[in-house]
């Protein structure tokens, strides 16, 4: 047994209850989570044209849903969105954030506090599955990918984020931190850490979706500069600007990889050579 493979079984779910509070400050209070909403939301403004067609209202599961920020830009589209959440004060948030918003005739929203693992056992698919900043919380999440894939119906698609390992190297490299790299001093550590405890390789992930029976369509970056800008540039910074520059370079091919988040579409798997190469 590899001592990976020993961590990775000593593992537990990580889940935030009561961290709403500190996870609403340190993301989305500042540039990082502005950041991030504007990659993810610009990503499936373009990528979701493959499965609206004619506007058609999707049936859409938000698995680890946090404070509700992507299923309330689903819902104001007209979505039918199921807010799904192992952490009672998540949901409760985004309960709080959703339920603001009236719904159209026909668009219906639902919450469920359940992990993503006991999701599929209820038996429903859907159209679009939101999967963002879960997998490196989990012990096994090569097993969570195909939970993923029977939650999607044969025309749905996932959007999947994860942390990047890769990106979190670059970070320690650029600041001189050799020691800790050396000792493979990763993850997180204490329980208000939001360094997820287990940041994923890209390459693990796409071996892993290719067992899970995905087609990986398109990849973006995600903060693929910002955090890597030094002090007092970071501060000095014009918020729109850094947004505007991130939306530029979080899909060139030089740049994407570094992101501290990557996002991949995902639609099942296909013997389409056509499709594949897309």
């Amino acid at each position: 047994m590899t001592a990976r493979t020993q961590v990775e079984r000593s593992m537990t779910d990580r889940y935030f209850d009561q961290l709403g509070t500190h996870f609403a400050r340190k993301i989305y209070a500042g540039p990082k989570g502005a950041i991030r909403l504007a990659v993810l939301t610009r990503d499936l403004q373009q990528w979701l044209t493959e499965l609206e067609p004619e506007g058609q209202s999707l049936r859409v599961l938000d698995v680890g849903a946090g404070l509700g920020h992507i299923s309330e830009w689903l819902v104001q589209r007209g979505h039918s969105v199921t807010v799904s959440d192992p952490a009672e004060e998540m949901l409760t948030a985004a309960r709080e954030r959703l339920e603001a918003h009236p719904l159209q005739p026909g668009q219906s929203l639902e919450f469920l506090q359940l992990p993503l693992q006991r999701l599929p056992a209820r038996g429903e698919h859907y159209d679009l599955v939101i999967c963002h900043a879960v997998l490196e919380w989990l012990a096994d999440p090569a097993a969570a990918l195909h939970c993923l894939r029977q939650l999607i119906n044969d025309h749905g698609a996932v959007s999947l984020a994860f942390y990047n390992r890769d990106a979190l190297i670059y970070k320690n490299l650029i600041k001189g931190q050799f020691r800790k790299l050396q000792r493979n001093q990763l993850a997180g550590e204490g329980k208000r850490s939001l360094t997820p405890q287990q940041p994923l390789d890209p390459r693990d992930v796409h071996a892993w979706l290719t067992a899970a029976a995905f087609d990986c369509r398109e990849q973006t970056g995600v903060r693929v500069f910002h955090d890597y800008m030094h002090e007092p540039f970071k501060a000095e910074a014009d918020a729109q600007q850094v947004i505007e520059q991130e939306l530029l370079y979080s899909r060139h091919p030089a740049y994407r990889h570094l992101g501290r988040y990557l996002h991949c579409w995902l639609r099942p798997a296909s013997t389409d050579p056509a499709a594949i190469a897309r």
